[in-house]
């Protein structure tokens, strides 16, 4: 009885490798990619930032603290713009999150905390760090170094105006916010009980909808 076949290569394993940093030490890990390297799927609690945390060569990927992701190599099909995000969070207190600039322009994606998040106020940059204080946690989003700007790929939150109560939802705001989708029986009317500023939206009486930020 002949025997049974080797099973084929997974494309899957042939395309990404599993690069782990633990006890915040330097690892290094072969990946042939002429093309380029992508982070494909972050593992790790700790944020896995291009450039400070992760970084590819010639031969490879390099990780380093605490940072733990799979990483695929870059094809034409793959080669698609993508976000360079870092996530901050203050509990009260200042903190401060490594992040490697070079003059890039650095912007607030996503709120998660209560207490608001305000450029200059509870979050800002300096020069190779993002700062954020007074309970302002967040995803901020990390620009091009050569002045390009940032992906321009649609920026979508929801925020929810819940017992009739005004919320106040970050993001960094350049041109115009637009509602797209209302989810609340109450009618949303701009100017009435929705509105935005540079620093986000807000909601109030009982809206509640998904928006787009320019």
């Amino acid at each position: 009885m002949a025997g049974a076949a080797a099973p084929a290569p997974s494309r899957y394993a042939d395309q990404v490798v599993r690069c782990e940093s633990r006890d915040m030490e330097r690892v290094h890990c072969d990946l042939e990619a002429p093309g380029g390297i992508q982070l494909a799927r972050q593992l790790s609690e700790r944020s896995c930032i291009r450039e400070s945390t992760w970084g590819a060569d010639a031969s490879g990927v390099w990780v380093s603290h605490g940072c733990r992701a799979e990483f695929s190599r870059i094809t034409p099909a793959s080669a698609r713009p993508t976000r360079r995000v870092i996530r901050c969070e203050s509990s009260g207190r200042p903190q401060s999150c490594p992040v490697i600039l070079r003059g890039a322009p650095v912007r607030l994606l996503k709120q998660h905390s209560a207490m608001p998040c305000r450029e200059g106020h509870s979050w800002g940059v300096k020069r190779n760090e993002l700062w954020v204080t007074r309970g302002c946690q967040g995803e901020f989003e990390v620009g091009a170094e050569d002045g390009s700007g940032f992906v321009d790929i649609p920026r979508k939150l929801v925020c929810e105006s819940k017992g009739g109560l005004r919320r106040e939802c970050g993001v960094s705001v350049q041109h115009r916010v637009t509602l797209l989708r209302q989810l609340s029986g109450t009618p949303c009317e701009e100017g009435r009980n929705w509105g935005w500023t540079r620093d986000g939206v807000w909601v109030d009486k009982g809206c509640r909808a998904e928006f787009s930020a320019d």
